[in-house]
């Protein structure tokens, strides 16, 4: 983890030193540390870090919202919620703005440790605490909608995506940036969740989306 350059988003300034050590550690550099969600989108605008860890509830712009903004406009930024807050709906709000991962504080250094190997990695890690909420999340999709997480044209884009077009061909169906397609992949794999545009295409085939064309 030698290199890896993080900011730490979280209001308790003890929590703060915790992480602080904890991230050194394991061999990373933290590049700043903050106390509310306003400061962790500038943070990251600055210094351009590997990942910010993420508590979700800060005073002024909370965590869901700093981790949407920060998501859209630095997406070499990858976000990984570390928050007391263990129920579905925060872990779904976290998911939806684009975190790769979602952790309890209750979480051990190795937990963190492999979560930020997981999350650089592309994939997508929901620690052991927060598991169960993943479970009703998805224990809570309807059969004539599987995917109720995603937006209507998150749902379209996923359509297309499972029968195989690829980001050039779904832009010229939809009219949209190439770019604007791969955040909006990445997003709906945040959601789902998937580790990879595979594995994305393959729930979505499970579910009986883009069977045909």
């Amino acid at each position: 983890m030698s290199g890896l350059r993080v900011v730490i988003a979280d209001d308790h300034p003890l929590f703060r030193d915790g992480l602080r050590t904890l991230l050194a550690d394991l061999g990373a550099e933290v590049v700043a540390e903050v106390g509310d969600g306003s400061a962790a989108v500038a943070a990251v605008g600055t210094h351009r870090p590997d990942v910010v860890l993420m508590d979700l509830r800060m005073p002024g712009l909370d965590g869901i919202e700093a981790t949407s903004r920060i998501t859209r406009d630095h997406p070499g930024t990858t976000v990984l919620v570390l928050t007391m807050s263990d129920d579905a709906a925060s872990l779904q709000a976290a998911l939806n703005a684009g975190a790769r991962g979602y952790l309890l504080k209750e979480a051990s250094k190795a937990d963190v440790g492999r979560a930020l190997e997981a999350v650089m990695r592309g994939e997508i890690l929901i620690g052991a605490g927060a598991a169960p909420r993943m479970r009703t999340i998805t224990a809570g999709r309807t059969a004539t909608t599987p995917f109720p997480q995603l937006t209507e044209r998150e749902q379209e884009l996923l359509e297309l995506l499972a029968r195989g077009l690829d980001n050039t061909a779904i832009a010229r169906r939809l009219f949209l940036a190439e770019k604007t397609v791969r955040n909006r992949v990445s997003a709906i794999m945040a959601k789902l969740p998937a580790a990879s545009r595979a594995e994305a295409i393959a729930i979505a085939r499970d579910a009986g989306i883009g069977r045909t064309e």
